[in-house]
């Protein structure tokens, strides 16, 4: 008769614990935890020295990105700083000093020791005028929507236009208001788009922002999302319009039905 089958355990032997005494060898000895902690002692005041002392102190502000006169406003608002330790200025403090200058966007440092500080900073990009009616203010306006500075001779600017009523009242290194930072959103997609013949007017209401071109042809966007899809089904349809049409409008406020008609004086859509 045949049997059951067996399960067959089999036995190790584990190793004991080593003892206690064995285990001291391989923590570190009391001399060694006494120079460890003379060594942070020595590193944590040589900080604060050099942090307070002449050591390292800022001599050369090496200012590098955006135009010469944007870099010589950075070198003069951190002005102040030469002289100061390298080891003491830090991202908050350069961002203080440069956050009066419109026309930086955002920057990165590094300190290049001993005497060093390189700063690299990005500028913000023009896209638009803003003009209030009646008078004769105009702001020139970034991609990001701030205002740069008042501009004394508009007229010499190609930018697109947006006209504000005369209540709107710009702030030069602030941000145009909510309603109005679709319209710089737009005129900076458009550049990016290159869209035929350039923007020349912005109109922009609650129900829609459209763009008006240097040929006359509207380009209407609806509301502000999917603004470069928009614009590069508008592109699209403008090249296959060709450049004889200069009145009329190209509707892609629905992107996925653009419409074209151009006889401005027709409203309906497709």
């Amino acid at each position: 008769m045949a049997g059951r089958p067996r399960t067959t355990f089999r036995l190790a032997a584990l190793p004991a614990p080593a003892p206690l005494h064995d285990l001291a060898r391989f923590l570190p000895s009391r001399r060694s935890l006494l120079a460890g902690a003379a060594l942070l002692a020595f590193g944590a005041v040589a900080y604060v020295v050099a942090r307070q002392s002449s050591l390292f102190a800022l001599e050369t502000l090496d200012v590098r990105g955006g135009t010469p006169a944007i870099r010589a406003e950075v070198r003069a608002a951190l002005a102040d700083e030469v002289g100061t330790s390298l080891l003491r200025v830090g991202d908050s403090e350069l961002a203080r000093r440069l956050a009066a200058l419109p026309d930086v966007r955002s920057f990165t440092f590094d300190r290049s020791f001993p005497h060093t500080l390189r700063v690299v900073v990005r500028r913000e990009r023009p896209v638009l005028v803003v003009r209030r009616v009646p008078g004769r203010d105009a702001f020139l306006v970034a991609a990001s929507g701030r205002v740069l500075r008042l501009l004394p001779h508009p007229r010499l600017s190609h930018l697109p236009r947006l006209w504000v009523r005369s209540d709107v009242r710009p702030t030069v290194g602030g941000a145009l208001p909510p309603a109005m930072l679709d319209a710089a959103r737009a005129t900076a997609a458009a550049a990016a788009v290159r869209l035929p013949a350039g923007v020349r007017l912005v109109r922009e209401t609650r129900a829609e922002l459209t763009l008006v071109l240097a040929s006359g042809l509207e380009v209407r966007l609806g509301d502000a999302g999917d603004l470069r899809l928009k614009l590069a089904i508008a592109r699209r349809v403008l090249a296959a319009l060709g450049p004889g049409v200069t009145a009329g409008y190209v509707d892609v406020s629905v992107p996925e039905r653009p419409v074209a008609d151009t006889n401005p004086l027709v409203e309906g859509r497709g």
